[in-house]
């Protein structure tokens, strides 16, 4: 447990292996506790698992949530604060330079390896891969780990190649309302969670909740929704055993059919084969 003051982070080691590491790491900084500055030893690529928390870095700046991936590039200065809500979780994929590189010139496109941008939002595209690493980090299965950490960098690679637009951000009070939407629906992904209930508790407009949701997250607020319903979903086809139907329904889904099609569409299989392969 490393202690500043009053502040807390919990960092173990799951996994390591010639030139990548991956650890677990569960933070529980609040809004009173003062940030500081840190140094990337490593390339990193963190998958926000729980809470939310600030990120500043040389690349730009940005709010992360569940399924955020935080990107820092080695050697580069950053801080992190929790100006909204108290405490976080995040699985922090480290990667040696030369490491990263060699996994980038497998990668079509990838024409640089420093991160020109300090976060991805959640994507669709990565809800099976987070899923399997979480329950890779629960399981602490080294072997799945070090595949999951090439499949990832792999994938942000992809996703990173020849973007460096900048992007515009929302204020500071839309971040804070923005966020305690989202801690709710990660509270219960399975409610029934409405964009105008959902605008009400933020205070806001139900056009311009949506429009800053979708700049804080990365998605309107029925893909995110969709998105935590399908990860959770996901997680629980790979560590149980329930019929498929009764995860379905716990996952906030009103029926089989539809879950089965969305599953489909966004993991690119259905929820019986998924669950064949782990």
């Amino acid at each position: 447990m490393v202690r500043s003051g009053v502040m807390a982070l919990k960092i173990q080691v799951l996994a390591s292996g010639p030139g990548w590491s991956v650890r677990d790491v569960l933070c529980d900084y609040g809004p009173h506790d003062h940030s500081f500055v840190e140094q990337h030893a490593e390339t990193a690529i963190s998958p926000v698992a729980q809470g939310s928390f600030q990120y500043r870095t040389q690349a730009g700046a940005a709010t992360l949530v569940p399924g955020s991936l935080l990107l820092g590039n080695a050697g580069s200065y950053f801080e992190c604060g929790h100006e909204h809500a108290q405490g976080d979780r995040c699985l922090a994929f480290h990667f040696a330079p030369a490491f990263f590189e060699s996994i980038a010139a497998g990668v079509p496109g990838a024409r640089r390896t420093t991160f020109v941008h300090a976060a991805l939002p959640p994507t669709n595209e990565l809800v099976g891969l987070l899923a399997d690493a979480e329950v890779a980090r629960d399981q602490r299965d080294g072997a799945a780990l070090e595949e999951i950490a090439t499949r990832l960098a792999g994938a942000v690679l992809m996703m990173t190649a020849d973007k460096g637009a900048a992007v515009r951000t929302p204020s500071a009070h839309d971040e804070r309302r923005i966020t305690r939407v989202v801690r709710h629906i990660d509270a219960q992904p399975d409610g029934r969670l409405r964009l105008n209930a959902l605008a009400r508790d933020a205070a806001m407009s139900p056009y311009h909740f949506l429009r800053t949701f979708r700049q804080v997250t990365g998605m309107t607020p029925h893909q995110y929704i969709l998105h935590m319903r399908l990860h959770r979903a996901a997680r629980q086809l790979r560590e149980s055993s329930d019929p498929i139907s009764r995860i379905a329904f716990t996952a906030g889904f009103q029926d089989l059919a539809t879950f089965n099609r969305r599953f489909r569409r966004l993991i690119g299989t259905t929820p019986r084969t998924y669950r064949a392969v782990s």
